[in-house]
């Protein structure tokens, strides 16, 4: 086995960060609803001492900081055909702007496939990274997140273009 993980502070709270050689396979909250089970995430090593943890835990920070709106570090994810197809399409959209689980059901071609859309899109094991955070209602209401609904408002609000910023009241 060679997965590892590690932990890394964020204003998001503290994230375990996983990878496989020179991978990031995953990147979950502290409370997120689907976490890795304990022998799948192998020894814990500190971020620092790793290059893919060291590159992630940067790029993060700088994402959080605003100071970046695309990852760089490789990704590998793994899932079935139908989940590989989604979060395709998550990486596929733009930072700044959203879409919904019909849109991306649509994309798929059968707009009948939303529900197993969100599920898929709610099993995405590199949160933040692979953007699932940019998925929201039909009505553009937040709907559920694995890491909280809080967190996500969050990531929105970080991404939310300065036009729109700038024409809100409060």
């Amino acid at each position: 086995m060679t997965a590892r993980h590690t932990r890394i502070g964020s204003t998001l709270g503290e994230l375990t960060v996983v990878a496989d050689r020179d991978t990031l396979i995953g990147l979950y909250f502290p409370g997120h609803w689907y976490p890795p089970k304990a022998e799948a995430i192998g020894p814990f090593v500190e971020a620092a001492a790793d290059p893919v943890f060291a590159r992630t835990a940067e790029e993060l920070a700088e994402y959080l900081d605003g100071r970046r709106t695309t990852f760089d570090v490789p990704v590998a994810l793994h899932g079935d055909d139908f989940q590989q197809r989604v979060w395709a399409l998550l990486r596929e959209i733009p930072h700044g702007r959203t879409t919904t689980y019909g849109a991306l059901a649509a994309q798929l071609g059968n707009p009948a496939l939303a529900q197993r859309v969100g599920q898929a899109v709610g099993r995405n094991p590199v949160s933040v990274i692979v953007p699932c955070h940019r998925v929201v209602g039909s009505d553009g209401s937040l709907t559920g997140f694995a890491g909280g609904l809080r967190r996500k408002q969050f990531l929105l609000e970080l991404e939310e273009p300065a036009e729109v910023k700038a024409g809100r009241l409060f």
